[in-house]
């Protein structure tokens, strides 16, 4: 197994997105992906830290994460965000959980595999949202009002709004928008406050998360959504 390697001279460490949210820079081996870390307790106490994606496999991330308690979970929301994860489950003992339609492709790499829903806690819980891949997920995390952290099944646009973006390798557009249509059923302006996004940070222009999600979910065109032409 390969150790972390030695960060760039210009690494970044991971920046508070809200008190128990932790955001890493992109990482190229996620095609700059982005990958949070969720920092809580259990009710003894005991960490139970939730890394979202595989963040970048160096040293000054396995620092960062020890700093942190170290990881009890590691999920990843679709097959691009998978990076080192071998590397992180096997220096850091966690538990990854993958929709189960893209856990083949971790064959050495002990997984969870779930169908529907997984619930890590009272306050976490991973949702299948298929499209983007066949086994891409979000991870609802009942804090701030509510914050969605959407791997690539929902990205920011170039005015920074939470949009679905079709791609040529997206697997199956009608069935994505059919799962954004969902979530606008199950959550509410009660419910969903933020989404945390998988990539396309940059088009955050400094916010450090969308506001206002729930509302910009509603004003989806998705009839307009089904013409999209697919990106490169």
């Amino acid at each position: 197994m390969n150790p972390p390697t030695k960060p760039p001279v210009n690494a970044k460490l991971p920046r508070p997105v809200f008190d128990t949210v932790f955001a890493f820079s992109p990482n190229r081996d996620t095609l700059g992906g982005t990958a949070y870390l969720i920092v809580e307790k259990d009710a003894a106490g005991a960490p139970a830290n939730l890394l979202i994606d595989a963040p970048a496999w160096d040293e000054s991330t396995r620092d960062f994460l020890a700093q942190q308690g170290g990881v009890r979970w590691l999920l990843i929301t679709h097959r691009g965000a998978i990076g080192k994860a071998r590397a992180l489950q096997a220096e850091l003992g966690c538990e990854v959980v993958v929709q189960e339609q893209e856990a083949y492709l971790l064959p050495e790499t002990p997984v969870t595999p779930f169908q529907w829903e997984h619930v890590f806690t009272d306050r976490c819980r991973a949702l299948w949202t298929p499209g983007h891949s066949p086994g891409s997920a979000c991870l609802y995390y009942e804090a701030e009002g509510g914050i969605l952290f959407t791997g690539r099944h929902l990205l920011p646009d170039q005015q920074g709004r939470p949009v679905p973006l079709r791609f040529s390798k997206t697997f199956h557009w009608p069935r994505q928008l059919q799962q954004v249509e969902r979530l606008r059923q199950e959550f509410s302006a009660d419910t969903l406050a933020f989404v945390c996004p998988g990539a396309n940070t940059g088009f955050l222009r400094g916010e450090r998360a969308i506001a206002n999600a729930y509302e910009q979910l509603r004003s989806l065109d998705l009839a307009a959504c089904r013409q999209a032409v697919p990106l490169l």
